[in-house]
């Protein structure tokens, strides 16, 4: 396998950990007792941009992955 393959691989699973975390989860601390969060939000600014780099992240990363293992 590649080393820069390995390097890359491990850069965008940081990556892809780092923009998972930082995104607003819904709920907040009513969540924890049964309250349901009934109102429908849509996402703007920053929030889009961070769900839609996790998505490309976690495509990358899975195309990523099976070429190292077409490479083996």
């Amino acid at each position: 396998m590649p080393i820069y393959l390995a390097i890359g691989q491990m850069l965008i699973a940081v990556a892809l950990i780092g923009t998972v975390l930082l995104q607003v989860q819904g709920g907040g601390l009513g969540g924890i007792f049964g309250q349901s969060d009934g109102v429908y939000r849509t996402r703007r600014g920053i929030e889009r941009t961070l769900f839609r780099l996790t998505i490309i992240l976690a495509v990358v990363f899975v195309v990523m992955a099976m070429l190292t293992v077409a490479l083996m």
